[in-house]
């Protein structure tokens, strides 16, 4: 290929990564002066390409808005970064279809050239993970199209849903946002049937429809912390209320957003223990960690409604230590000793009174082990 020719390709490259490029930028880019950049812009236009000249001091040249050009045109860096953004979504459940990814990979590899292809197969072959790849629900693309452009249009949607239970509904939808958690997607919003914030699996919306009319967003968390604080105070069996002494940050690091609602404590426990005497159930380090993945899977699992989570009160920002409260809702309590054992913080359980027995069944396993000899 001549430098000539390679320089009007390259010169179609910058204008298709799109926005207004300026003369001297593109002269600068493809090492030559303006005028021969006017001559280069002149081949692309009498090969029919819509190359728009933008006049006056911050004038320039760009793409008409809306054209898609024919062939596909992607340096070695970016094939590479999109072919693993589709292995990378595929494992983590950024997918619509089963084999959309599959398939636009394919498309991708068919048109690059040959040792391009070649050499990016070679990357993916010799690519390991450590972990497996996970098995998720992939919502309908209609479904997210449509209710991502009433998202952001602010236009009322009519779903389709069946829920966790099998029961099937129709309902209105004021959607505030889109959410990717742990390999499933969610809309959150209002439903005005009801007068209250709910969130839903995107893979369980059969039909979406956009209705008629807007609405106005109000105030409050983004839609991740909505989605979050929904898992945390979904409709379980137990409802958890704990004071734990420690930094909001220590406690997420063993019962995140989407698993509990932290607030500051109104009063610590009585009487008032040493902070430094380790938590209730003992202070192992490594107690918990198996079950603190086993609440992590469990919350990732949740696809509950509810209102927003109500955050750290003004005085228990993440670095500030003292008495906090802990809510959670859950199906099982056997995961929950083990994750208070590994805070190695003091806590007081206000209920459920089931918890304590566990606790106490679980401190009895420990002091027997240390024991043994």
């Amino acid at each position: 290929m001549s430098r000539p020719t390679a320089r009007v390709l390259t010169l179609l490259e910058l204008l298709q990564s799109g926005g207004l490029r300026t003369v001297a930028e593109l002269a600068d880019r493809l090492g030559v002066d303006g005028r021969t950049v006017r001559r280069y812009v002149d081949q692309l236009v009498d090969l029919d390409l819509p190359v728009e000249a933008v006049r006056g001091r911050y004038g320039g040249y760009r793409l008409a808005s809306g054209y898609r050009l024919p062939p596909l045109m992607l340096s070695d860096d970016e094939a590479l970064a999109v072919l693993l953004g589709l292995v990378a979504g595929r494992r983590a459940g950024l997918t619509t279809a089963d084999t959309a990814s599959e398939t636009a990979a394919a498309k991708i590899r068919r048109v690059l050239p040959a040792p391009l292809a070649r050499r990016l197969d070679t990357v993916l072959e010799s690519l390991a993970f450590t972990t497996s790849p996970g098995e998720f629900a992939t919502p309908d693309a209609d479904v997210l199209l449509t209710v991502a452009d009433a998202v952001r249009h602010r236009r009322p949607v009519s779903i389709r849903y069946t829920d966790r239970d099998g029961r099937r509904s129709e309902r209105p939808l004021h959607p505030y946002g889109i959410v990717a958690h742990s390999g499933r997607w969610y809309v959150t919003g209002a439903d005005p049937g009801i007068g209250e914030e709910r969130t839903f699996r995107l893979d369980r919306i059969a039909d979406a429809r956009t209705l008629p009319g807007s609405f106005d967003e109000p105030a409050g968390p983004d839609p991740a912390q909505r989605v979050l604080s929904g898992f945390a105070t979904a409709d379980y069996r137990y409802e958890v209320v704990l004071r734990i002494h420690g930094t909001v940050d220590q406690i997420r690091a063993r019962l995140p957003a989407s698993v509990a609602s932290v607030t500051e404590a109104e009063f610590g426990p009585d009487p008032d223990p040493d902070p430094g005497a380790g938590a209730g159930a003992g202070a192992g380090a490594g107690a918990g960690a198996e079950s603190a993945s086993g609440s992590a899977s469990e919350s990732a699992s949740r696809a509950g409604s509810g209102a927003g989570e109500p955050g750290a009160g003004a005085g228990a920002g993440p670095a500030a230590e003292g008495w906090l409260r802990v809510e959670l809702r859950v199906e099982r309590l056997d995961w929950l000793p083990a994750v208070l054992a590994s805070l190695d913080r003091p806590f007081v359980i206000e209920r459920p009174d089931e918890l304590r027995d566990l606790v106490t069944a679980l401190a009895d396993r420990l002091a027997s082990c240390a024991r043994r000899t």
